[in-house]
Order: C-alpha cells, then structure tokens, then sequence
C-alpha cells in the first residue's frame, strides 16, 4: 500500500471524526459516520424520543431523514474530491473541504420512518471540478428503504 492512500485514509478518518465528533448538530442529532470511503458511505443514528416528527405514529422527523441524506450525499462527494488530490498538504486539503456545500437536495419519502436504527448509505453518480452529484438511500434496521434522494454539491 502506498503512503499516498495511507494519507489519503487517514484525511477521511479525520473527516469522519470531525463529522462524528465536533459538529454540533450531528452530535444533536446522534448522526454516527461508520464508513467512509470514495466509493460509498454510510451514516448511522439510533431514534430517540427527540427525533419523533409524528407522534401518533411514532415515526422519524422528515427534516432527520433529510439530514441524514445530505450528509452522507456531502461526505462521499467529498471523499472523492481528496481521492483525486495529488497534494494532500493540510493546505490543500482544507481549501479544498472549506468549500464544499449543498447546491440541489432531493428527497422521496418511500416509507414512514419507524424504526429503532436507521442507515443512510451514499454513492457519487458524477463527480467534476467543480460540482458532484450524489444519490441516496435511507434504510431501517429491517433493510427497510424509507426514502432516496439526490443531492448536488459544490466541491471546487
């Protein structure tokens, strides 16, 4: 293995950490990064009595989902811009994150969201010097899908 893709790991496990760790809204929400990669990524909370939006239902908040969603659509498209750096100073890399944003977010709700854990997995479907553009799907502990979505972000 190269030190290139050691470094390259290691900046996205510092991401993730970040995600995980010092935002805090994801920390309010409980949003857990469990994979990060170029190629996918999967982003995690367990339902709590906080994140009900209907509560005859018992179901989750829309807004949860959409979150969910556009950080897992954000993550991946940035992992792909650190997989296509070839100078991974702090510098560069920082310039590179500090930009990154949602332009387009677009969400269907399949399902209800009951459930006890849900799992939002994302993947880039194109991704240029400027902008990238991610799908999305959300599931339940079940395998159940609730909701897909796509989402287009600024990465340059």
């Amino acid at each position: 293995m190269s030190d290139q893709i050691l470094l390259k790991e290691s900046v996205l496990d510092s991401i993730r950490e970040y995600f995980n760790n010092v935002i805090p809204f994801n920390t309010l929400v409980g949003l857990n990064v469990t994979k990060m990669t170029p190629e996918v990524v999967e982003v995690h909370t367990a339902m709590r009595q906080e994140l009900i939006g209907n509560t005859v239902q018992n179901i989750l908040h829309g807004g949860v989902v959409a979150t969910l969603l556009d950080v897992a659509g954000g993550l991946v498209a940035m992992a792909q811009s650190i997989e296509k750096l070839d100078d991974l100073s702090k510098d560069n890399v920082w310039d590179r994150l500090k930009h990154v944003g949602t332009i387009d977010l677009r969400i269907d709700y399949l399902l209800p969201g009951r459930g006890e854990e849900f799992f939002a997995y994302a993947y880039v479907i194109r991704h240029g010097k400027k902008v990238a553009v991610s799908r999305m799907e959300l599931e339940n502990e079940k395998g159940r899908q609730l909701a897909v979505g796509s989402g287009t972000y600024i990465v340059g």
